[in-house]
C-alpha cells in the first residue's frame, strides 16, 4: 500500500505545498498542485436563487447566462434541480450536461444542504445517503466536486469536540464514496457549526482524505480579520465562493477583491473561482456588475458571446 504522504510526494508533475502546522503541533499535507495561478471564473447558481426557485429561470438559463457573459463554468447547486432533495432523472442531468458542453460552459460543481451537526444518528445517516446519491449525480454531470456543509448550528448539549467525532465519521464515508466516483467532497464553512478557518481545518485534517477539501467561502469567516482567515484556508481549497461582502468582527464590509487576488497569488491556486452575488432587485444586472468587478480586480479579460472575430 502506498501511503498518502508518499503518493503526494511522488505524483508526477505535482508540487506538494509545505505542511501546515496545527495549533496542537501536528502537521498535515495540503492540496498538491503545480505552482502558480490559473483561474477559471464560475457562477454559483445561488446568485439567481429567487428566479430559480420561482421557476422563472432554469439551470439551462443559468448556463446561457454564463455563455453570453464569458463565464467558464456553472456551479449547479442541487436545490434547483427538479424534485430536490431527490436526485434528478438521468434525462434531465444529461440534457443539462449537453447544454453546458455545447455552449463551452463547464459544470464545475454541485451542492446539497446536509446537516451532520445533529446527535440523531438516523438523521445523519439519511443525509450521508443523500450526499452519496448526489455524488453519483455530480459524476454524471461531469462535476469534479460536490459542496457540503457541517450543519446549520452547534448542537445543544454537546461540545464541539463531541460533535466533531461523529461528523468526521460521516464525512469519511462521503469522501470514500466520492473517491469511488471521482468526485471530491468540498466542505463549505458557512458561519454555522464551523465559524473559523481553524475549526474548518480541524475537520479537513481529521477526515484526512485527498477526496475531502475546502470550498472557501470568503463571506462566512466573520470573526477577526477575514483576510487572515481566508489566507489560512487557501492551501486546502479546491473551489471558492467569492462574495460581495466579508465579515470583520461580525460586521459586513465590501470585499477587497484586489486583496483576495493578492492572497491567491501569494499562495498559488489553480482551478475554478465561482462567485455569488446576492441582494434585492433584478439578479441579472447585479450579477453582471459583480462579475465586471471581479474581472477588473483579478486581471481577467472579458470574452462575451457577441465578441467579433476578425478573419
Amino acid at each position: 500500500m502506498i501511503n498518502r504522504r508518499k503518493f503526494l510526494a511522488c505524483s508526477a508533475g505535482m508540487v506538494a505545498m509545505a505542511p501546515v502546522r496545527t495549533s496542537a503541533g501536528a502537521t498535515t499535507e495540503t492540496i498538491a498542485r503545480e505552482a502558480g495561478v490559473k483561474l477559471k471564473l464560475g457562477l454559483n447558481a445561488y446568485s439567481f436563487n429567487g428566479p430559480l426557485l420561482a421557476g422563472s429561470m432554469t439551470l439551462a438559463d443559468a448556463v446561457d447566462f454564463c455563455a453570453k457573459n464569458g463565464v467558464d463554468a456553472l456551479d449547479a447547486t442541487g436545490y434547483y434541480f427538479p424534485g430536490y432533495p431527490s436526485v434528478p432523472s438521468d434525462e434531465y442531468a444529461y440534457a443539462l450536461k449537453r447544454t453546458a458542453f455545447v455552449n463551452g460552459v463547464a459544470i464545475s460543481g454541485t451542492g446539497v444542504r446536509n446537516n451532520f451537526a445533529v446527535a440523531d444518528e438516523a438523521a445523519r445517516k439519511r443525509d450521508v445517503q443523500m450526499v452519496k446519491d448526489w455524488i453519483v449525480v455530480a459524476s454524471k454531470l461531469g462535476a469534479p466536486v460536490i459542496r457540503v456543509f457541517a450543519g446549520p448550528e452547534r448542537p445543544a448539549g454537546y461540545t464541539f469536540d463531541q460533535a466533531l467525532d461523529w461528523m468526521v465519521s460521516d464525512f469519511k464515508q462521503c469522501a470514500a464514496f466520492g473517491k469511488e466516483h471521482g468526485v471530491i467532497v468540498g466542505l463549505q464553512q458557512h458561519n454555522d457549526f464551523l465559524k473559523t478557518a481553524e475549526e474548518t481545518i480541524r475537520v479537513i485534517q481529521a477526515v484526512d482524505s485527498e477526496w475531502f477539501a475546502s470550498i472557501l467561502d470568503i463571506g462566512s469567516l466573520r470573526s477577526g480579520d477575514p483576510y487572515a482567515e481566508i489566507e489560512k484556508l487557501v492551501p486546502y481549497a479546491v473551489s471558492w465562493q467569492i462574495k460581495e461582502e466579508v465579515g470583520r468582527n461580525g460586521k459586513p464590509e465590501p470585499t477587497d477583491l484586489a486583496r483576495i487576488k493578492a492572497i491567491i497569488d501569494a499562495h498559488g491556486y489553480r482551478g475554478y473561482v465561482p462567485f455569488e452575488a446576492l441582494g434585492p432587485g433584478d439578479a441579472r444586472p447585479r450579477v453582471t456588475a459583480f462579475l465586471a468587478k471581479i474581472r477588473a480586480a483579478f486581471g481577467l479579460s472579458e470574452c462575451r458571446s457577441d465578441s467579433k472575430v476578425n478573419g
